[in-house]
């Protein structure tokens, strides 16, 4: 299970590729300040994968969503994921803890984000000068883990920064625990309740397709409730 505070647990490692079962708090790719916490490269470096060249990440994940990360360990793996990603070849769904019920079990959001100038990092819906962005979501169990949220699946159609976290708080169910984007609702939560749970991409040296999936605890300190 994925419970915040562990290091990242390696699900996949081979020559070419390391998924890593990411924890909540730590950053996927290298901080902008030397105060923040170490970059799962860095701590994979140090660690199971030393004295091998450090491995880079080839998409990103909010610091405080925990799950699923690829990361590459040649140029050429780093080259064809990328490629992969931008083709939108790469499928990956996340769960989430959020705080209310959407209006309907299931749907489809289409709303373009940009960044927000005056609260940056946090992304806002601009239908003037936003990038277009689409998230699918679902409802997993309505009621749980407390009456006040809903446990959800979510699909980013599109990968725009924060987008799954903007969604949803325009649809007026925030994740629990999303200081960014409900403050006040969720202020003892504990952690970012979004979790990248599972994730298949064509693996860079043969193409054959690597699916991994990473459940969800909700049993760690701190949790929603």
């Amino acid at each position: 299970m994925a419970c915040g505070g562990h290091p990242p647990r390696i699900l996949f490692l081979d020559d070419h590729v390391v998924v890593v079962d990411k924890p909540s708090g730590m950053p996927s790719v290298p901080a902008r300040t030397p105060f923040d916490p170490p970059d799962v490269a860095r701590v994979l470096a140090a660690g199971v994968l030393a004295g091998a060249i450090a491995p880079e990440a080839v998409h990103r994940l909010d610091r405080d969503t925990s799950g699923l990360l690829v990361l590459a360990r040649t140029a050429l793996a780093r080259r064809t994921l990328g490629g992969a990603f931008e083709r939108r070849e790469v499928k990956k769904s996340y769960l989430a803890v959020v705080v209310g019920r959407p209006p309907v079990p299931a749907g489809t959001i289409h709303l373009p984000l940009g960044a927000d100038p005056a609260s940056a990092p946090r992304q806002r819906v601009d239908p003037i000068h936003g990038r277009v962005a689409t998230s699918r979501w679902w409802t997993i169990a309505s009621g749980w883990p407390t009456a006040e949220q809903t446990f959800l699946g979510l699909e980013p159609v599109t990968g725009r920064s924060h987008q799954l976290r903007a969604h949803l708080a325009w649809l007026g169910c925030p994740v629990a625990g999303d200081r960014l984007y409900c403050r006040a609702a969720t202020a003892s939560v504990g952690r970012l309740w979004l979790h990248a749970g599972r994730i298949a991409f064509p693996h860079p040296a043969d193409g054959r397709t690597v699916e991994l999936v990473a459940p969800l605890c909700l049993e760690s300190s701190g949790g929603p409730g």
